[in-house]
C-alpha cells in the first residue's frame, strides 16, 4: 500500500490546468480567472445619494431645526440643471447626482415639508449619505485576481463596469463510464448474480453539482474491444472529453480488461492506496487525458471520487483552492475501527450543537451500503488506530458542493 498523500501527489503532478478561452462574462459562472480584471472607470462613476432624502448645504442645517426652500427635484438617472444657494434644499432620489453646491443629503424621515418649503429636524455633517465617485473602484483598479472563481457576485461587479467579456479557464467535459457484465441499467428483472448500475448515475451528479460537464460514456461489458473503443472514443474521438472515470475492474481479485486496454492505450498507474474505503486506485494519462479508473463498489467510488478526481479537476480547472477544508469536529458517539495500517474514512452525519460542529455515524459502514452514504454529509478522518471516542475531537470533510453550501462551509 502507498500513502493517500503519495498518491493524490502523482495524480495532481499529471493533470494540467486547462486552456484559457475569451468568454461572455455572463456565461463564466463558477470559472476561473486566467486573467486579472482591471476597471477603466470609476465605481460609482459620479457623486450621488445613498437615500432618498434633500440635497443641501451642511452649513445651513447648523442650527436645525431650519426651514430651506425646495427649489428643484432630481431623481435617479437625471442630471440637475441648477445649484444649491445658501438656504435652499432639492428633493433627491437614491442614486441621483448631487447639484452643484451641496455638500450633504438629509434622509427623508428627518424633514417636514409644507409647500416648498422643507423643515430639516437635524444638523447634519459635510458628505451625509452621499456616495463618492470611486469609492467602490477607482479607474486602473485591479478588479479581480487571475484565479479569481466567479460567482453571481463578481459577475455583477463585472456588469457594474462594463465588462462584457473575460479570459477564464475552460470549462472540461468529462466522460463517465460503468464496466462490468454483472451490471444492468433501469428497472429490468434481476437474473441471479446481476445488480444495477448506481456508480455512473452518482459520479455523473457530483460532476454536475460542481457546474461540469459530465458525458455519459454508458455501460460497458466486460469485453476487451468495447472497453477500448469507449476509452479511445473518448480520449481521442471527436468531441473528446478532458478527464475520463472508469468505475469498475481495478481491484486485484477483477477481470484484467479494463487493465490490459488501459496499460495497452496509456501510462497508467495501479495503487492500492493506505486508505478505507476506496484502496484500489488506477490513474494515468491515454493521450493527454487523465484516466481514472475508480473501485466498482459504490460508497468506494464516491470516496475515491473525494480524495482524488474532485482535487484533480480543481486543478484543471485553474482553481487556487482545490482541498477540501478539514474542519474539527466532536464525536457524538464512538467512532470504532481496528488497526490496518489505513486511514479510515468514515461517513457521518455533521450538524452545529452547541456552537461547534458535532458528528455521528450516518449508519452501515460497509463500501456497498450506498443507502448510509446517502444519509452521510462529511467524511470522518480517523487514523490508524482504535478509532474515536465519544466526546474526541475528529477531523471531517464535507461531501458534495451541494453539502457544503447547505452546510455553510
Amino acid at each position: 500500500m502507498i500513502p493517500l498523500k503519495d498518491a493524490q501527489e502523482y495524480v495532481l503532478q499529471h493533470c494540467r490546468v486547462g486552456h484559457s478561452e475569451l468568454r461572455s462574462s455572463r456565461s463564466s459562472l463558477g470559472l476561473v480567472l486566467a486573467e486579472e480584471v482591471l476597471t477603466s472607470e470609476d465605481v460609482p462613476p459620479f457623486d450621488n445619494t445613498a437615500m432618498d432624502g434633500f440635497a443641501v448645504r451642511s452649513e445651513d442645517t447648523l442650527e436645525a431645526p431650519q426651514q430651506l426652500e425646495i427649489v428643484g427635484t432630481i431623481p435617479a438617472g437625471s442630471a440637475p440643471d441648477f445649484s444649491i444657494n445658501p438656504g435652499q434644499a432639492a428633493r433627491i432620489m437614491t442614486g441621483a447626482p448631487l447639484p452643484e453646491g451641496a455638500d450633504a443629503v438629509v434622509m427623508v424621515e428627518l424633514t417636514q415639508v409644507e409647500g416648498d418649503q422643507v423643515t430639516v429636524q437635524k444638523t447634519v455633517p459635510e458628505g451625509n449619505h452621499i456616495r463618492r465617485a470611486g469609492e467602490d473602484l477607482e479607474s486602473g483598479q485591479i478588479v479581480f485576481e487571475k484565479g479569481t472563481k466567479l460567482t453571481p457576485t463578481h459577475l455583477g461587479v463585472l456588469a457594474s463596469i462594463g465588462c462584457l467579456e473575460v479570459s477564464v479557464f475552460s470549462p472540461i467535459k468529462v466522460g463517465v463510464m460503468s464496466t462490468g457484465d454483472e451490471l444492468v441499467e433501469g428497472k429490468v428483472p434481476l437474473e441471479p448474480g446481476q445488480i444495477r448500475d448506481s456508480n455512473r448515475h452518482s459520479l455523473l451528479a457530483l460532476l454536475n453539482d460542481l457546474g461540469l460537464e459530465g458525458i455519459d460514456l454508458g455501460l460497458i461489458p466486460d469485453n476487451e474491444e468495447s472497453i477500448e473503443t469507449a476509452i479511445r472514443s473518448a480520449c481521442f474521438g471527436e468531441g473528446s472529453c478532458d478527464a475520463v472515470i472508469s468505475s469498475g475492474g481495478v481491484s486485484m481479485g477483477d477481470f484484467d480488461y479494463v487493465k490490459v486496454v488501459l496499460d495497452r492505450l496509456g501510462e497508467m498507474q495501479w495503487m492500492q492506496v493506505a486508505i478505507k474505503p476506496a484502496k484500489p486506485l488506477a490513474f494515468g494519462l491515454v493521450g493527454d487525458t487523465p484516466v481514472f479508473g475508480l473501485p466498482g463498489n459504490p460508497v468506494s467510488s464516491i470516496v475515491s471520487f473525494e480524495l482524488f478526481v474532485l482535487p484533480a479537476l480543481k486543478k484543471m480547472m485553474g482553481e487556487p483552492e482545490i482541498w477540501a477544508p478539514k474542519i474539527r469536529a466532536i464525536a457524538d458517539s464512538s467512532l470504532s475501527r481496528r488497526q490496518d495500517g489505513k486511514t479510515h474514512f468514515a461517513r457521518v452525519k455533521a450538524y452545529i450543537g452547541d456552537g461547534s460542529y458535532r458528528v455521528k455515524s450516518a449508519g452501515g459502514q460497509g463500501s456497498h451500503q450506498l443507502s448510509a452514504m446517502a444519509d452521510a454529509n462529511a467524511l470522518a478522518v480517523i487514523p490508524d488506530g482504535d478509532g474515536i471516542n465519544e466526546g474526541e475531537l475528529v477531523e471531517i470533510i464535507f461531501l458534495h458542493q451541494l453539502t457544503r453550501r447547505l452546510n455553510g462551509s
